[in-house]
């Protein structure tokens, strides 16, 4: 894994553009070790520390990771556990009073709060970018600049019970129903909802009806525009009530239950992530990973949850701390590692590719196309009225499906008008 600082020149380079987010340095710790004149030339050491946050969920992950980083390129990293419920609102408070770390770990619906705060700095992938699962950058893109250095990637997607259907023909949703049905257990396919329903889970029959809940632009930044209501969410929405009607969707079905259901064979499929899956094969079951399919005649793409480093705007050392975010994270040996440390899949390609988990490989299929979690601060306030309305749709409360989705989605703009 061993791998060379970058030149002199090209680290100076950095400094000048990070000036503007960047603070003073601390007694020469983000100094370089030039070469004297007419001496040859040789790449510069890195000399200081650096301070990084990570919560109690990824710490034993990161310590691997940054030790053997300390001991390449001599740098000192502070490593600082915080607790997860505190972390982010901290990195808020204390990056402008100069007391927060060069760097944090975290997730990517994080950046939104962060940019809208001006506590973390853009950076700059280059090349790099194309490198990555194309929703695991966009999920660091805000208003077209990217803001944190992606690593680790998982979503929802659809698990087989290969016991119960050792083959999937459905192309559609619909035929992927009539197949569970033909299976004779009791559910056709479990997809939680809960008394509050569950918005997350449905996402991916959803936009397979066009019908995402903000507009994206070309470069996959989210903007304030929703893009759930229209024709399309109203077909969607009728959709919904269909499910409910034919008791393929059940508000009674929260998690925990669905969870018991597919455990005990009661249905060849469910759609849910990695953290089910694994339950799975270790309750014995032969299973296997599949994409959604659509409902709706467009991509059924689930949400995308990525795992990456920030930087932040007040770093005392930013050459520090875009050697280890840009430089060192993105590599390929390094998101490997931290695969094999933490089972998370790797947001690089190359490093995907190496995995040889086949339920793994196929929840980034299903995910490799997906849409990041909208990561603008307006998304908190969207979930209570998405989840209840599709709750109140699927339960049969509210009977004109149309009519309560146009209801929802006028509610939701004047959340956002008001924020």
């Amino acid at each position: 894994m061993r791998r060379s600082i970058p030149a002199l020149a090209a680290a100076l380079g950095l400094a000048l553009t990070l000036t503007a987010c960047g603070g003073s340095g601390d007694d020469g710790a983000n100094e370089t070790t030039e070469p004297t004149a007419g001496a040859a030339t040789t790449e510069p050491a890195l000399t200081g520390t650096l301070t990084m946050w990570v919560d109690e969920t990824r710490i034993d992950v990161m310590k691997p990771i940054v030790e053997e980083f300390q001991s390449e390129t001599g740098v000192k990293v502070d490593l600082v556990q915080k607790v997860s419920g505190d972390i982010r609102t901290d990195f808020v408070s204390q990056v402008p009073t100069g007391q927060g770390p060069d760097v944090i770990i975290g997730a990517h619906d994080w950046t939104g709060e962060f940019v809208n705060n001006g506590v973390v700095a853009p950076i700059q992938l280059g090349a790099k970018s194309d490198e990555f699962a194309p929703s695991a950058v966009q999920a660091f893109t805000y208003d077209g600049q990217v803001y944190g250095a992606p690593y680790a990637i998982e979503n929802i997607a659809l698990v087989r019970n290969n016991k119960l259907v050792p083959e999937t023909k459905a192309t559609t949703f619909d035929e992927l129903v009539a197949e569970g049905k033909a299976a004779g257990v009791k559910y056709p396919v479990l997809i939680q909802q809960g008394d509050q329903g569950d918005a997350y889970h449905l996402y991916p029959l959803q936009t397979s009806f066009d019908a995402p809940i903000f507009a994206q632009t070309a470069d996959g930044s989210y903007t304030t525009d929703l893009g759930l209501g229209g024709e399309n969410g109203g077909k969607f929405a009728t959709y919904l009530q269909k499910l409910g009607k034919e008791k393929v969707l059940d508000p009674a079905l929260g998690g925990d239950q669905v969870k018991e259901a597919f455990l005990n064979g009661e249905s060849p499929y469910i759609v849910t992530g990695p953290w089910y899956a694994t339950e799975f094969t270790k309750a014995g079951l032969d299973i296997s990973v599949l994409p959604v399919p659509s409902a709706g005649g467009a991509e059924a793409k689930p949400f995308v949850g990525v795992q990456g480093a920030f930087i932040s705007a007040k770093s005392a050392n930013p050459v520090l701390a875009n050697e280890f975010v840009v430089n060192y994270l993105t590599t390929e040996a390094v998101q490997s590692k931290l695969f094999d440390l933490g089972g998370r899949m790797p947001a690089l390609k190359a490093a995907a590719a190496k995995v040889d988990d086949p339920i793994l490989q196929g929840f980034n299929e299903a995910g490799a196309t997906g849409a990041p979690m909208p990561s603008i601060p307006e998304m908190g306030a969207m979930w209570q009225f998405w989840g209840t309305t599709q709750v109140q749709i699927i339960g049969g409360q509210a009977t004109d499906p149309v009519g309560a989705w146009n209801t929802m989605v006028k509610n939701m703009q004047d959340a956002i008008d008001a924020a």
